[in-house]
């Protein structure tokens, strides 16, 4: 009784925000999140952008995966990529140039519009439009144009013949389908717009949206994918503190807890009879990132030296031991990574642990010569900045290892600052317009799709999402003739000759992988996480 007493408080809160300007609405039909198995959940996730044109990250994914539509999504029973609003599998042309999907008969918004072919090519054609720098664009490069014979038939033009992730792109952040009849082609639109105009075909509608505090969401019944909801409602809170939302989903407060909590509270809550920890599949990357323009010695700088600069990246790759951040800071939830693509998936070769460092371990000697050798004078000065709110607050002990680890040899002095993650977002990218803020930076990887693929493109490839004005033609034209090689044993020799290249260059530093966990309450069922870091609510039912 009393947590639902604290459920029924909850909603009526959300039902009653009356001001939500610039930062979403509320419509009037918000008490339909008031039913009985409204399931709660609990994130210290930020929303970035309600649109997808306009978002490339966790905490936006998060909504748009529950309340728009694909083309493909991942099953929950067999991880494998299956039709959501497509009526079949999809088709290549003899020639592997043209993709033809065919849609399911009938299908409506959930205000009635009608959501056909023109809505798919609407769809992706304003992502590229739009391009905006948090947005994920550089996902649609193997994509040429797009055609749409009738409403029930979209073809894909494809730059790359028989590009084996194109389906994948098709299920990723750059894949929702949206309303042409209430989204702007050409600017990014805003979720008051969104939310009032009811313009949902995913599994859900949000029936309230207040900005990273809260937001109510109830089954849509035209939905006709993949995964319709097994609940009437959701409900989601936003925790600002980790601590906040553990102890929320220990006394019942919410039902599931999902990104992101502590270790050290992971492993406390896994000796407690009245919570269940799930865990997930690995995938999820921490890396360093340097700004090419920014660094010591970068482009931009007025000692300008593409020679220093790169030294001073491998000198900081020479000095990282990721082996004592893994076990002090993370108590083993992330392992060491040392290689670009991910342990588990096809391309995997540790080349910065034979490149930097005895064996993993730092060389602060290897580190000394790299500089010396280059002529930079040490201690050289360098800025590192990071993000404790998006991503967890072990964060700051993270860091302050990292900055440690760098000054420990006397080689490198560190100012170590934090920043908020909507301003951090926006700050650390490279743009025609601006040469970003941060020299060296923190970043996590959520993959958008479980290929190699997913974790060089957005990095490496012209037009990346990183942003950070790293180029270099020889990978960015590797990584662009893998993406169509269906010789897997050749396919696997190109994915490791671009790390090679990748750990000379140094462009982003790999750090850790871990894997997804969520608590739920001990009468939760049905929270799955797969391996592209999709947390979907439909399945997520309770006693």
């Amino acid at each position: 009784m009393k947590n639902s007493t604290k459920l029924i408080a909850a909603v009526a809160t959300l039902a009653t925000v009356a001001s939500l300007a610039a930062c979403g609405g509320v419509k009037d039909d918000a008490a339909t999140a008031e039913a009985a198995d409204a399931i709660m959940i609990g994130t210290t996730d930020k929303i970035m952008s309600l649109d997808p044109a306009g978002s490339y990250d966790n905490g936006s994914y998060a909504v748009q995966i529950q309340v728009f539509p694909f083309l493909y999504a991942q099953d929950y029973n067999n991880a494998e990529l299956s039709p959501d609003i497509a009526a079949d599998d999809g088709t290549w042309s003899d020639d592997g140039k043209q993709f033809t999907v065919k849609l399911k008969s009938g299908l409506k918004w959930a205000n009635g519009h009608t959501l056909d072919s023109k809505d798919v090519k609407f769809s992706y054609d304003r992502i590229n439009t739009i391009n905006d720098p948090n947005g994920p664009s550089s996902l649609l490069a193997n994509i040429d144009s797009i055609e749409t014979p009738d409403a029930e038939t979209v073809v894909f033009n494809a730059k790359v013949p028989y590009d084996v992730t194109l389906k994948q792109v098709m299920s990723s952040p750059a894949g929702p389908i949206v309303d042409d009849e209430v989204f702007a082609a050409d600017q990014v639109t805003d979720a008051d717009t969104i939310v009032s105009a009811n313009a949902f075909g995913g599994p859900y509608t949000l029936t309230a949206f207040k900005l990273n505090e809260a937001l109510s969401y109830a089954k849509n019944d035209a939905y006709q994918g993949l995964t319709p909801a097994q609940n009437d409602a959701v409900q989601v809170k936003y925790f600002a503190d980790p601590s906040n939302l553990k102890m929320a989903v220990e006394q019942g407060q919410v039902d599931v807890a999902h990104r992101s909590l502590t270790p050290t509270d992971i492993a406390d809550l896994e000796k407690n009879d009245k919570v269940k920890v799930v865990k997930g599949p690995g995938g999820e990357e921490r890396l360093l990132v340097f700004n090419f323009k920014l660094q010591p010695f970068g482009e931009s700088q007025a000692d300008a030296d593409a020679d220093k600069a790169k030294a001073v990246r491998q000198a900081v790759a020479s000095l990282i031991d990721r082996q004592e951040i893994s076990e002090k800071v993370y108590k083993g939830t992330y392992t060491p990574l040392y290689s670009y693509i991910p342990d588990g998936l096809v391309g995997h070769e540790d080349t910065l642990k034979e490149t930097y460092g005895k064996d993993g371990k730092p060389d602060a000697d290897q580190a000394a010569k790299i500089l010396k050798d280059a002529g930079v004078s040490t201690p050289v000065d360098l800025k590192l900045q990071y993000n404790g709110d998006h991503y967890g607050t072990s964060s700051a002990d993270e860091y302050a290892a990292i900055k440690s680890q760098l000054e420990d040899a006397g080689l490198f002095k560190v100012d170590l600052q934090q920043t908020e993650w909507t301003q951090y977002n926006k700050e650390r990218v490279v743009t025609d317009d601006s040469d970003g803020s941060y020299p060296l930076y923190q970043l996590g990887w959520f993959p958008d799709y479980s290929d190699p693929d997913n974790y060089l493109s957005p990095f490496f490839r012209d037009g990346n999402f990183v942003n950070n004005g790293y180029k270099d033609t020889e990978v960015n034209d590797l990584i662009v003739q893998q993406a169509g090689m269906e010789d897997e044993a050749k396919r696997e020799d190109t994915l490791k000759r671009i790390q090679k290249l990748e750990t000379e260059d140094l462009s982003t530093i790999p750090l850790l992988q871990g894997n997804q966990v969520a608590v739920t309450g001990a009468n939760v069922k049905g929270v799955v996480l797969d391996p592209s870091f999709r947390f979907r609510y439909a399945s997520v039912t309770k006693d």
